[in-house]
């Protein structure tokens, strides 16, 4: 007699279409649609990615002066209005979301390719040579990141490139706690041990099966890490240790208009402001979306 508990169908040995749906597990992409917040940042960094590649088909130059009057509001020949040089303000901004970007990757590339080797040689191989890089990350920890950011951009020189460097430099010690203490977890694990015995060398087995598994919280990181980048390289050009003007850089852009605040010239500062905390904000919202998704308790058949 059949058994009338079995749920899938099968019809000709083949199971029905709902079947295979209902089987099938729930993939990373799908568990992020679903997240709605996650989603709303997105949309925000997609409106600076494609802004940033659109910017060089404005009609305005982001450096051209007398492209309007000086400090015209917002119009509908200028969007954003125009600063104390007459240059267009959306075309500036839109201009600096691409350098804000690009600085961003390469601070957390810097971040990323000191960080992960000394968290996981550190949680691999212990002893002594752990102890030494560990601390030395500590000693990092210990300055405030603003403050060590600003000394390595001094100590460096002002400039674009000493701010990618001097951000990049203060997120190591985060990338390389993250992937020490994951590290330490699975040099226990019992695939290590089998790799061993399998006569496996500790480099192998590092590069092949640890590190790869430590991708999730580093992916998680490095997208929390993008929104930091900005915000710091912003406010080390606002001072004068990040980009210099002409260039339209977000905190370039604010630090040219906050004299004309109290004037009522209210646009020089609020754009470039909204595109930096809309910025900041789409990339935490996706490394949160990205910390629930990689969850493995999420990972769960529908």
């Amino acid at each position: 007699m059949p058994d009338t508990t079995v749920s899938a169908t099968v019809r000709g040995n083949r199971v029905t279409s709902s079947d295979r749906a209902t089987a099938r597990p729930t993939t990373a992409w799908r568990l992020l649609v679903r997240n709605r917040l996650a989603m709303v940042g997105l949309v925000f960094i997609a409106i600076w990615t494609v802004g940033a590649l659109v910017a060089d088909l404005l009609p305005y130059s982001p450096t051209e002066t007398g492209a309007g009057g000086l400090l015209e509001p917002p119009s509908g020949a200028h969007l954003f209005g125009t600063d104390n040089f007459g240059r267009d303000i959306l075309a500036r901004v839109l201009a600096g979301g691409r350098i804000s970007l690009w600085t961003g990757l390469i601070a957390v590339g810097i971040s990323l390719l000191v960080g992960v080797p000394i968290g996981a040689i550190s949680g691999f191989v212990g002893g002594a040579v752990s102890a030494v890089l560990m601390r030395v990350m500590d000693v990092l920890l210990a300055f405030p990141s603003l403050v060590l950011a600003m000394a390595i951009a001094a100590a460096l020189g002002p400039g674009l490139a000493s701010a990618m460097v001097a951000v990049g430099v203060v997120g190591i010690p985060e990338f390389a706690r993250i992937v020490y203490s994951q590290t330490r977890s699975l040099r226990e694990r019992d695939f290590v041990e089998a790799g061993r015995a399998l006569g496996l060398r500790d480099r192998t087995i590092l590069i092949r099966h640890i590190v790869p598994n430590t991708v999730a919280p580093i992916l998680v990181r490095a997208t929390l890490g993008m929104g930091y980048a900005i915000l710091t390289a912003a406010s080390l050009s606002f001072i004068g240790l990040g980009a210099q003007p002409p260039t339209p850089e977000w905190g370039v852009m604010i630090s040219d208009g906050r004299g004309y605040i109290i004037s009522g010239e209210w646009w020089m500062t609020v754009f470039p402001g909204i595109a930096i905390a809309t910025s900041i904000l789409g990339f935490n919202l996706i490394g949160d979306g990205l910390r629930d998704v990689l969850d493995p308790r999420l990972r769960t058949s529908r």
